[in-house]
């Protein structure tokens, strides 16, 4: 019988923002991919034992003597390869070719003239060429001996090179990004065609592996989990649910900081209509309380952290017999540490979940969701039968609404912006707005502005809406919502809280803003 990771692509990191998406588009077709630093150890290349190997664009110039080189344990593989970007230079230049700077530069659309009838283009366009996006100021002006020109842009007349033969080939555009036309049917055909890997990567099969391997590792032990509502957490609730049952039991930390109706919510998915045991810690009071007179956001979530951990302890001292701890760390937070450990310019989010508990806890790590990005999480949650809504809710901060209450966190303010930031969801719910927007809510404000109701003058806080569109998070513009929508938002805000004189719409995209506003 075949396994889940028996057919499996390497895609090494030459330190491109797109090197994730080249693997999660991999994974769309049904073929698992790992993605390790191009400078990772020899020997785990060779242990991956891959059907074939994507090297990835970056930052550097092969034509500077600093920049990145292809391993010699890649080619000593003998598996198809394919070099995208910098990915193809290197091959070229590596393999007897010629690399050039060039005053022709190209970044963004283009279009890629194909060449050869017969090749890794074939099938992409009736047209003879695509609309394919470019991001490059080196370019290959001499192909290594055996290569043949497949493809030329009008600023790169080597564009797409092959070797046949040897099954090495190369991009010099992106076809991992959705900007390229065919993109994604080109690396479902080298995967496939080329490297012949099958279709074993699945939702039901990822299930299915997860499951064999949690009770293979659990046994008849106990597993504690700290369930947050997050997406990733309550997958993990209801695949270790599926797995071990009543062995696992659950901790919900409220911590006062959560969304309207929140606590309620997750106790009645995973409590009542799962029968995940669930263990409840109402603690709102202490966080507000460790959080009283604190304005700085970096401190406001170290105390959220500390304090999360606190709770989190003496619900699990109460607890026999407890010898796991499961968590909801995804495949980006390992990718992210293992980019920091060896210098890579990753940005890692300090939210994280791996190495966020202490050591002293001494319990063993089941993290079933380890080597899957976001988009599959969702795909297996609603696959576990968790609630689409709750599955594919926007993104919310670890710390809660403390961070979007600028300066220091009361009660007051929590309970006025939850209300706030209810409203703004239900009414994009109602326009059909929710899923054409990546993340929308509201902020709280410290600053007092006069309003009139009635015949009264009403001196109350301001409320900032937020909403922006984005792929990746890395960067993100603000949503153009309809101005008629905008309004009755904040007509039904300033009406139907008596402590808001005046609501106002963010229009900053990020860069150079960041999308929290703390």
């Amino acid at each position: 019988m075949m396994s889940l990771h028996d057919d499996r692509l390497l895609i090494l990191d030459f330190g491109s923002q797109y090197t994730q998406l080249i693997a999660r588009r991999v994974r769309e077709h049904g073929v698992y991919s790992e993605i390790l630093p191009c400078d990772v150890d020899p020997l785990r290349i060779r242990a991956f034992a891959p059907k074939g190997v994507i090297l990835s664009g970056g930052p550097e110039s092969t034509t500077d003597a600093t920049g990145w080189k292809i391993p010699n344990e890649v080619y000593d593989l003998k598996v198809p390869l394919l070099g995208i970007c910098y990915g193809m230079q290197a091959l070229a230049k590596e393999l007897g070719g010629r690399v050039e700077s060039s005053d022709l530069r190209e970044f963004g659309h283009a279009d890629l003239f194909i060449e050869k009838e017969e090749s890794l283009l074939t099938g992409l366009s009736d047209e003879g060429s695509l609309s394919v996006w470019m991001s490059h100021g080196d370019r290959v002006t001499q192909l290594p001996s055996g290569f043949k020109v497949i493809g030329s842009s009008d600023h790169a007349p080597i564009a797409a090179m092959a070797d046949e033969e040897r099954a090495i080939y190369g991009l010099q555009f992106h076809p991992e990004v959705t900007h390229t036309e065919g993109g994604s049917e080109l690396l479902a055909k080298f995967a496939h065609a080329i490297c012949g890997c099958g279709r074993e990567w699945t939702p039901e099969n990822i299930i299915n592996d997860a499951i064999t391997k949690a009770r293979e590792q659990v046994g008849d032990g106990q597993v504690l989990l700290g369930l947050s509502g997050g997406v990733d957490s309550s997958v993990v609730a209801a695949l270790l649910h599926r797995a071990i049952g009543d062995q696992l039991v659950c901790v919900f930390v409220d911590n006062g900081l959560l969304r309207l109706n929140e606590g309620t919510q997750v106790m009645e998915t995973f409590a009542k209509n799962l029968g995940v045991r669930v263990i409840r810690a109402n603690a709102e009071e202490r966080f507000l309380t460790a959080l009283k007179g604190e304005p700085d956001p970096e401190r406001k979530r170290k105390i959220i952290g500390r304090t999360f951990i606190q709770v989190f302890e003496e619900q699990a001292a109460q607890l026999k017999d407890i010898r796991f701890l499961a968590q909801g760390t995804i495949y980006p937070d390992v990718i992210e540490s293992a980019g920091a450990a060896s210098g890579k310019a990753h940005v890692i989010k300090s939210h994280h979940n791996v190495g966020g508990l202490p050591e002293e806890m001494r319990m063993e790590l089941v993290e079933p969701l380890r080597e899957l990005f976001k988009d599959e999480v969702r795909t297996l949650g609603v696959a576990l039968g968790l609630p689409k809504s709750m599955v594919y809710r926007h993104p919310f901060p670890g710390p809660g609404l403390a961070v979007r209450i600028l300066g220091e966190v009361e009660k007051h303010s929590a309970d006025i912006l939850r209300k706030a930031d209810h409203i703004f969801i239900e009414e994009l719910r109602k326009a059909d707005l929710y899923d054409k927007v990546s993340q929308a809510f509201t902020v709280f404000l410290p600053v007092n502005s006069v309003g009139v109701v009635g015949d009264q003058r009403r001196y109350a806080p301001v409320i900032a809406l937020r909403a922006v569109e984005t792929i990746d998070f890395m960067t993100a513009r603000w949503a153009r919502l309809p101005y008629e929508f905008v309004e009755r938002v904040s007509g039904r805000i300033i009406n139907e809280i008596g402590d808001v004189s005046r609501v106002v719409y963010d229009v900053s995209s990020k860069p150079p803003a960041t999308i929290e506003w703390e």
